[in-house]
């Protein structure tokens, strides 16, 4: 028989390598108040679905006091509540609840920027001479007037603002809102730190650090340079290529300190937003281990959705992780556009199928496990800056965050007034009430998914061994020694396939597919999947 090629780390043991980890988009969750805005309550008013489904660990976007400039990412009170989301009450409630639960709380932390109104960017900007001017980045304006130099905005236009004040400019990587941190300053890191511990005394499991690979800048400032790839399509600040801007080597001591902080507390967990080339993220985990335990792994939000395509990256992936480093895989977020929206409707199951059996811990986004759809937005109702501010690319993410589809009532069951981004008009006949009534429906096939991950130790821990991929199918064993091993096959197509891997003959029962009728059946080479069918296969006494 072939001897497959393993892909393996050390056994699992932590929280944050054998959980379900979940996405709540605070906003957009669930509201308590009738405000149209989700809150810290509603997110409690739901936790039993959460729990029902099998999520064990929630990462929850910002709810710190805000302008909401950027909806919660420029902050302006760093160990407080907005008013919108809840009380600090409201917030401890939760922590509490989760955990009586058995789940972990994850919270989301943008260290690299603050809001303009924070009161540290305050006294930054009240003189040159203030001492904490430099926990900014200012700079002198060029010879005539210009930036100090080229870099520009994430979310449009210069990176640099001016002010009149002292004529000088201020950095901003996102919105001239967002002044960026200086974390080279000690005293800023401390202080920083010190948020850090704020929110670890209140329970949190961790933390999700925002745009991680912005920590540092270049010293020299240098101009970053032309992209000859650019199109016009694309981000105005894909013009530059972002050599000099961000993802300097100087940002693995701040995340390293970042790590140490944690590590004094019990089995918490540092998660990394990085929108890198694979080798790049990698470098994320740090010289022995001591960086991020989870940089993200956003390579099935771009990829093209083909058995080859994905079938590669994981190997490369898997091949490229450092000796016990940790896998971690992405498969929705706020700022991408819906999975059904990628890929189709038909393969949906076939997604969750691939995400809930890959090695390493799985991300889901909110509302993906009842396949929540992109919802087109009119012009005159777009909110997110990135689509105001470039209102001829259609990049705003407003249609990927519009509120959860709860129930068949009015507004969805998300509220009692009017909620802050339209609902998909489909609401009535795809929610959360209806497809829990619906045995065959997409939400139960995640937890009956999610269900057998969490049940077998090959499948939440075990190696991962390729074993076909071509243009319809990917393949792939997961096994743990001592317990039953999976053969997990895939049809990424629409067309009829047959399951004929040139050295690979191992015989097995299935035991969960898309096509329920197929499950118990044998299965072995030679097995004909349906198009978008896709199947989890015991190995039990095969082998």
């Amino acid at each position: 028989m072939h001897k497959l090629e393993k892909h393996s780390t050390p056994e699992a043991t932590s929280w944050w390598q054998t959980g379900i980890f979940y996405e709540v988009y605070l906003r957009s969750f669930k509201d308590s108040s009738g405000d149209g805005i989700g809150d810290l309550r509603g997110v409690l008013q739901q936790l039993d679905y959460l729990e029902w489904l099998g999520v064990t660990a929630i990462w929850l976007t910002p709810f710190y006091p805000s302008p909401m400039k950027d909806f919660g990412y420029d902050i302006s009170d760093y160990t407080a509540v907005h008013p919108l989301f809840g009380t600090m009450e409201d917030f401890e409630e939760l922590v509490a609840a989760v955990h009586q639960r058995g789940m972990k709380l994850v919270v989301d932390f943008v260290p690299n920027h603050t809001s303009d109104q924070h009161p540290w960017f305050k006294e930054s900007r009240s003189s040159i001479d203030n001492p904490k001017r430099d926990w900014y980045y200012w700079k002198d304006a060029k010879s005539d007037g210009r930036p100090p130099n080229n870099w520009l905005g994430v979310l449009g236009g210069s990176a640099w603002e001016r002010d009149e004040q002292s004529g000088q400019y201020y950095y901003h990587a996102f919105l001239k809102e967002q002044p960026d941190l200086n974390l080279r300053n000690p005293d800023v890191q401390e202080a920083i730190l010190d948020v850090m511990r704020f929110w670890l005394n209140k329970g949190v499991d961790g933390f999700r650090v925002d745009v991680m690979w912005h920590l540092a800048k270049d010293e020299k400032w240098r101009d970053n340079p032309r992209n000859p790839n650019f199109k016009s399509s694309m981000p105005d600040c894909d013009q530059l290529l972002q050599v000099f801007s961000c993802d300097q080597p100087e940002v693995h001591a701040i995340v390293r300190r970042f790590r140490d902080l944690l590590d004094e507390y019990e089995d918490k967990v540092l998660m990394g937003e990085l929108y890198l080339s694979m080798d790049k993220t990698i470098r994320y985990y740090g010289e022995e281990q001591r960086g991020a335990q989870m940089p993200g792994n956003f390579q099935l939000l771009f990829l093209p959705w083909k058995a080859e395509d994905i079938g590669i990256a994981i190997d490369q992936y898997e091949a490229a992780l450092p000796d016990k480093a940790w896998p971690n895989w992405n498969i929705g977020n706020h700022d991408r556009p819906r999975l059904i929206s990628r890929i189709g409707e038909a393969q949906t199951k076939v997604a969750a199928l691939l995400l809930l059996t890959l090695r390493g811990t799985p991300t889901m986004y909110y509302g993906d496990e009842i396949g929540m759809q992109n919802v087109t937005i009119p012009k005159n109702e777009i909110q997110d800056p990135q689509g105001l501010l470039m209102p001829d690319k259609n990049l705003s993410r407003d249609p990927i965050r519009t509120p959860m589809q709860w129930d068949a009532t009015e507004n969805s069951g998300f509220t009692t007034g009017k909620p802050w981004l339209r609902l998909d008009e489909n609401f009535k006949e795809n929610n959360v009430e209806t497809q829990r009534n619906d045995p065959s429906s997409l939400l139960h096939f995640y937890r009956r998914l999610i269900a057998l991950r969490q049940k077998e130790p090959s499948l939440y821990s075990g190696d991962y061994y390729p074993v076909v991929t071509n243009g319809k199918l990917l393949a792939f064993i997961r096994k743990e020694p001592g317990s039953i091993s999976f053969l997990v096959v895939l049809n990424l197509t629409g067309d009829a396939v047959v399951y004929e891997p040139k050295e690979e003959r191992r015989k097995g029962k299935i035991i969960l597919s898309i096509q329920a009728e197929n499950e118990g059946q044998p299965f072995e080479f030679g097995f004909t999947l349906a198009g978008n069918e896709g199947v989890i296969v015991s190995l039990e006494g095969c082998e």
